[in-house]
């Protein structure tokens, strides 16, 4: 089943999509299955990042191929990170890429969207707290990447989180395709059983320190591929039995700060 979170009217919605038609909910997909009584087509409405995450977990060198084209080694253990929430853009949405960072970089990843509050979760049960699947970019400031101590700059600059375009309840995280193309070449292949650190141990790793709460979302981490975004780009992350995130990228004029 797939869940959409949209705009029509200038009210704000969650819905089940079943082919071109959506069925309004009364609240988030996880809180809620009474319907509205609204069927708007899928035409005529603005879709919306798909949830509305308290947090964006983020793990890092988490695909061997791209742990060596980073020059580094897989961790030992999950290498968790943060995005902001200001950071998130909706399918077909634009990329703004300023004119200051120097190199921006696009990462197609497979995320997992939380469905039950959790707290020390055994790897055995992760999947019990899987609401479903959907697509993101996690669009990076190279250069800043490597000049900051941390990775908070380089990853939440306003519209470097696209995600979408909807949520697939599917559970089954294992032998997922996972494809980026940038002006329709493929620029990023993989699988998702290549990943270093399968997602229940991620799950399980990051509800020992942090309370997961419905909604949230965790990126799983790149395969190797990454590349350079620049103005009048399309880039397109696709991940196998999930859907298609399409996003635009343009230039932006930004005061760097000091």
């Amino acid at each position: 089943m797939k869940y959409v979170r949209f705009q029509k009217s200038e009210n704000t919605w969650w819905g089940i999509l079943e082919g071109e038609v959506i069925s309004p909910l009364m609240g988030a997909p996880w809180e809620t299955r009474e319907l509205s009584g609204e069927y708007p087509l899928l035409s005529e409405v603005f879709l919306l990042p798909p949830t509305e995450p308290a947090n964006i977990f983020c793990v890092g060198l988490n695909y061997a191929d791209h742990a060596k084209e980073s020059g580094c080694e897989l961790p030992e253990e999950p290498h968790i990170f943060l995005k902001g929430t200001n950071s998130l853009v909706e399918h077909e949405g634009t990329i703004l890429i300023p004119d200051w960072p120097g190199r921006v970089d696009y990462e197609g990843e497979l995320a997992v969207v939380i469905g039950k509050k959790c707290r020390n979760v055994p790897e055995e049960r992760a999947h019990n707290f899987i609401f479903g699947l959907t697509c993101l970019n996690d669009v990076t400031a190279r250069d800043l990447q490597k000049k900051d101590a941390h990775l908070t700059r380089s990853k939440s600059f306003d519209t470097f989180c696209p995600i979408g375009p909807w949520i697939v309840t599917d559970k089954e995280t294992k032998g997922r395709k996972i494809e980026t193309r940038l002006n329709g070449k493929v620029v990023q292949s993989s699988n998702t059983d290549m990943m270093g650190f399968p997602i229940p141990r991620i799950i399980s790793y990051i509800s020992r320190f942090a309370t997961l709460m419905p909604g949230d979302v965790i990126a799983t981490g790149t395969p190797a591929g990454i590349g350079p975004l620049k103005a009048g780009d399309v880039v397109e992350v696709e991940i196998e039995g999930v859907g298609v995130l399409r996003n635009f990228c343009d230039s932006v004029t930004s005061h760097k700060g000091s």
